[in-house]
């Protein structure tokens, strides 16, 4: 789906210097590298508009057979299967719509599987001493996942990482997004400091910019 992306401006270029900044201080007391991604939404949740058009559609066909048809049942059918098609439609281009159609554990799954496949498609397993660390942030579920390389994961927890992704969801949801991410990113590097400190001629290998993308084509 093309078209407006709340990823790309989720962060006013004030918050973005800020965020990125704190990336830097992060990463010069460690050889760990850092990176933030923002997506619109970890997956299409095709099953949801499918389910909200159906649900949406039958409680249309219901009010206007009961207020407009007599109670006719044989137009209540006809008119659940043609109402279904634009709910669909609705369900699709308004993606918080569809959201509260999808169970918890599917947007669970969702985020974590598109925060582990950014993780690879954007090389943050190629560091040289596997210490990348990737921050996730998906809108659609307002779901915060820290992902980090197997260097790291030998000595830092995943239940760690987790306490710091919760500081950020907490952020969000109390406007203070991009203060509650930067403040992450620093005590993620003071963590990754303690255990993976700078050493002489060590390299920036990931950008620090934001990544963001829009809606997924498909899940």
């Amino acid at each position: 789906m093309k078209g407006y992306s709340k990823a790309v401006h989720f962060f006013n270029a004030a918050e973005k210097e800020a965020i990125e900044a704190a990336t830097r201080e992060a990463e010069s007391r460690t050889i760990g590298e850092i990176a933030v991604m923002v997506v619109d939404a970890s997956s299409r949740y095709r099953e949801a508009e499918v389910l909200g058009g159906i649900t949406l559609g039958s409680i249309l066909a219901f009010l206007a057979a009961v207020f407009f048809l007599d109670e006719s049942i044989w137009w209540y059918v006809p008119l659940t299967f043609l109402l279904f098609f634009p709910a669909w439609l609705l369900f699709r281009k308004i993606p918080a719509l569809k959201i509260h159609f999808a169970n918890p554990a599917r947007r669970e799954l969702a985020v974590h599987g598109r925060a582990l496949r950014a993780f690879y498609e954007k090389g943050l397993y190629r560091t040289a001493k596997n210490t990348g660390v990737l921050f996730f942030i998906s809108i659609l579920e307002r779901k915060v996942w820290v992902l980090a390389d197997k260097g790291i994961c030998e000595m830092i927890t995943q239940a760690r990482l987790n306490d710091i992704a919760k500081a950020v969801s907490d952020g969000i949801r109390q406007g203070r997004a991009a203060e509650a991410l930067a403040a992450a990113i620093r005590e993620a590097g003071e963590l990754l400091g303690e255990h993976f400190p700078i050493v002489d001629g060590d390299t920036n290998e990931l950008p620090d910019a934001i990544m963001a993308e829009g809606n997924p084509d498909d899940d």
